[in-house]
């Protein structure tokens, strides 16, 4: 299992994966409001991540039922 599984069923519905995303990139903008860029970039770079993984390169998760054979 990975830190932070973006396959996991959790997100499935759409809602759940902007609301994510809409989290972090509001904390990183507010770090770079409040004058704090090291922060904002870390947000902000995760930001993009989860934008990518969430809207661009999402995939179902896969069935585990294979894997034991």
């Amino acid at each position: 299992m990975r830190f932070f599984d973006v396959r996991s069923p959790i997100f499935i519905p759409l809602w759940r994966r902007v609301l994510v995303f809409g989290l972090v990139l509001a904390w990183a903008l507010l770090e770079l409001w409040r004058g704090a860029p090291g922060w904002a970039l870390l947000f902000g770079v995760a930001a993009l991540w989860i934008g990518w993984q969430f809207f661009f390169d999402f995939r179902l998760p896969e069935d585990d039922t294979d894997r034991d054979r």
